[in-house]
């Protein structure tokens, strides 16, 4: 029964060291991680952008292809100029409307950009004191699990 709980406890002191000093070695490694991962989920939404306006612009091109006077109909609605065609209503959108659409559209890039956040402990712990902390505190957790729950010495009289 003892040599289980005392294997049970160096385990969980050995274990406990070991992630410390890994973490306080691999902090650099997994701030770079988390920033990569950034770096491709809006590159990412970057290109499926890219993709949308350019299906925009072959539909645009496929009906400047088929109907000549659908450059009539693009170009005052592109340019802002006033159309002054006869029987033909052209709604007007309010400016609280334009900054209602405004907001959305924003709110909605900026909350892609932080789908994969840098974690809190992770940002805590990239400061060079509290590395260095975790660093020995971890070397000495592991130093005591091998000191007093490590195996057992024979004594010499046991030997002889």
């Amino acid at each position: 029964m003892q040599s289980t709980l005392r294997m049970f406890v160096f385990i969980v002191f050995f274990s406990i060291g070991a992630a410390a000093m890994s973490v306080s070695i691999l902090c650099d490694e997994l701030l770079r991680y988390y920033h990569n991962k950034q770096a491709l989920n809006s590159a990412q939404e970057s290109t499926e952008r890219l993709k949308s306006l350019k299906a925009d612009y072959e539909v645009l091109l496929e009906q400047f292809k088929k109907d000549p006077n659908f450059i009539d109909r693009v170009v005052p609605v592109t340019l802002g100029i006033e159309a002054n065609e006869p029987n033909t209503v052209h709604p007007k959108a309010t400016a609280e409307q334009l900054a209602a659409a405004k907001e959305a559209l924003t709110t909605d890039a900026n909350d892609k950009t932080t789908a994969f956040p840098v974690p809190d402990w992770l940002n805590r712990c990239s400061e060079p004191r509290r590395r260095a902390v975790l660093f020995v505190t971890g070397a000495i957790l592991i130093l005591i699990s091998f000191m007093y729950f490590g195996p057992a010495s024979r004594s010499h009289s046991a030997k002889n």
